[in-house]
Formats: structure tokens, C-alpha cells, sequence
């Protein structure tokens, strides 16, 4: 059964062969409390309950096969309705805060040499409904929910009308209403689709992959720079910026022995030129099979010496969930797909 998240109330009445608009209202309601079968929503006749559920044994289009936590974060992975594997996280910062990371595919087609997703490669793209089922079950845990950030499995920008559907769920303010500014985009850097971002005036926050600042480097580690080079990356990013007014965060991979040298820093500082960016530093969490090294609290003093010398912002990363493999770069199923 596919989802019946991210529809409407029109959209579910039609879907559902309803005789009254309330009765769509009252079920778009109970999906997004969680509801697990029309038999739970009392306020519907007995006879549309029993239909609906003989139709949809259950409300949710995916099905929970396993739970890891820690105490930072708790990964869920969610078989869909066809059978494939996806995996979400939710994040705690410790201080009453919690986080939604949701995927937008399944797997991912760009290749990231530093990312355990890429190994999966591209399955199919999911749908809203698909991605919104995601924060709920990730509601469904206990606690409340204020953020959300694309940074799970997938390309957000792959897979842009769907993703752009999810959102706008997201902020529906008769439903889950969550703020613009609290909902973020984490791409590899695909220029076409950040300038689409301007063109809609998408309020939600940006954040870059960028792992380095220089071509060759990028290029060997992020087939996407092949595509659409820093210049590229940085002309769409200033176009967004002159529309949306909106600080970016620039996400920078540290990987030992590669992107973290006084050059690296020195391409890093042209690189932020003209933009009002913040630079997200984050170690590198380890991945059987891929032969990158997590930097030594040594070589992350001496980068960042370097980038107060540049006066470079920047923040650093305090890995969650990576005793569950949770973390960013980290999310790829182990449990195979039917």
C-alpha cells in the first residue's frame, strides 16, 4: 500500500471514497498523531472504520524492522510498501532538543567517495507521503519534535518535487506546523537545482557538502564538482543568497591528510568570499570498507588555529550516533532489501 501521508484533506477524501469532508479532515488528523489503524479513530461510523481498514490493515505505509539507540540518537529502519530498506534518525542535542534526519531515496546515485549511502547506490526516489511517515514514526518514540534536517539517505535535490511536497507538509500550519527556520537541505551542490530553490523563495535553510574548496581535491572526492565546479557552486549560491537573504552553512568533511592543511584553509577563506556562511566542521565518522582516516583532536586544533588567523566561522560538530552508525556519512542499510 503506498502512503497516505502528505494528501490533503480533498486529496483523502477523494482517495478514500468518503461521503463527508469532515471524515477526511478527522483522518488527515489521526495520521499525523500516529494512529496505526482506522479502528482507532472513534469519532468515524463503525461501518467506514471497518471499510477502511479492511483497505489499509494498517495507516502507515512503512513497517518498523529495527530500532538502534544511543544516547544521542535512536536510527530507525523502515521497510517500504515495496519492499526496499531506509533508514532516519532522530537527534538529541542533550538539552531537551530533538531532530528528525530524514532520507529523501533510497540509497544515493552522487558517489560521495567518503559516505557509506553512496555504496548503496540509487533504488528509487521516495514520495512525501513517504518522507513525511519518517518524522512520525520518529515522533511516535516519546518525544517532541522542533527540527528537521534532509541529511539522511539520498539527494534532497534529486529528488526536488517530492522533497518540496514533504516540506510544504512540514510547515502546514493546520498540521504539523513547523517553521520554515527550523527545516534544513543538505545537498552535495547541485547548482541547477539551488537556483530553483531561489526561483520558489523556499524559506527553509541551506546546507552545502562541501568537504573542500579546491577543484582537483573535490573532484577526486565528490564526482558532483565534475558537474558543476566551485565557481558554479558559488555563482548559485550567491543568487540564492540575494533572494532568500538567508546565512548558508558550508558542511566541511575533515578527512586526515586531505582537506585540512594551511592551503586547504587558505582555498576554504577565497571560497567564503562574498557569501555569509558559517563552516560546519565535522571529523570524519569511520565506514567499514572505505579507507579515510578520522582526524586526531591534534590535527583538528591545528586547522582551526589556522582558521581564526583567516577569521573563518565555523562550528564544530559533535559526532551523534556514531556507536549506531547513525552519524553523518554513516546511514546505509545492512539489512537487505525484498
Amino acid at each position: 500500500m503506498k502512503s497516505l501521508y502528505a494528501k490533503n484533506p480533498n486529496e483523502l477524501f477523494q482517495l478514500l471514497s468518503l461521503e463527508k469532508l469532515y471524515q477526511a479532515k478527522v483522518i488527515y488528523l489521526a495520521l499525523l498523531k500516529g494512529l496505526d489503524s482506522f479502528d482507532e479513530i472513534s469519532s468515524l461510523p463503525l461501518s467506514l472504520r471497518g471499510r477502511l481498514s479492511d483497505q489499509y490493515p494498517k495507516m502507515q505505509s512503512m513497517t518498523l524492522l529495527k530500532k538502534s539507540e544511543s544516547n544521542s540518537a535512536i536510527k530507525l529502519a523502515l521497510q517500504t510498501y515495496d519492499g526496499l530498506v531506509i533508514e532516519c534518525v532522530r537527534l538529541s542535542d542533550g538539552k531537551g532538543r530533538y531532530t528528525a534526519c530524514l532520507s529523501s531515496q533510497v540509497g544515493c546515485a552522487m558517489g560521495c567517495s567518503f559516505c557509506k549511502t553512496a555504496t548503496m547506490g540509487l533504488m528509487r526516489n521516495l514520495e512525501a507521503g513517504e518522507i513525511i511517515e519518517q518524522y512520525i514514526m520518529l515522533k511516535k518514540l516519546g518525544e517532541d519534535i522542533s527540527h528537521v534536517v534532509f541529511m539522511g539517505m539520498g539527494e534532497p535535490l534529486n529528488n526536488f518535487q517530492e522533497v518540496m511536497k514533504a516540506i510544504g507538509e512540514l510547515r502546514n500550519k493546520d498540521g504539523l506546523n513547523i517553521s520554515s527556520r527550523k527545516i534544513t537541505i543538505s545537498t552535495c551542490g547541485i547548482a541547477p537545482a539551488i537556483k530553483r530553490l531561489s526561483e520558489l523563495k523556499c524559506p527553509v535553510r541551506l546546507a552545502i557538502s562541501l568537504v573542500s574548496a579546491d577543484d582537483k581535491t573535490r573532484s577526486s572526492l565528490m564526482r558532483i564538482n565534475k558537474a558543476y565546479p566551485l565557481n558554479e557552486l558559488k555563482s548559485a549560491l550567491i543568487s540564492y543568497q540575494r533572494v532568500l537573504d538567508k546565512r548558508i552553512t558550508l558542511e566541511y568533511c575533515l578527512l586526515s591528510g586531505i582537506n585540512m592543511n594551511t592551503e586547504s584553509a587558505n582555498q576554504l577563506s577565497k571560497f567564503l568570499k562574498g557569501l555569509d556562511a558559517i563552516v560546519n566542521l565535522i571529523p570524519w565518522n569511520p565506514v567499514e570498507g572505505i579507507e579515510y582516516k578520522s582526524p586526531t583532536d591534534r590535527e583538528i586544533t591545528s586547522f582551526t588555529r589556522t582558521l581564526d588567523r583567516l577569521n573563518i566561522q565555523y562550528t564544530i560538530r559533535k559526532s551523534k550516533g556514531r556507536d549506531t552508525s547513525s552519524a553523518c556519512g554513516q546511514l546505509a542499510t545492512t539489512i537487505k532489501n525484498i
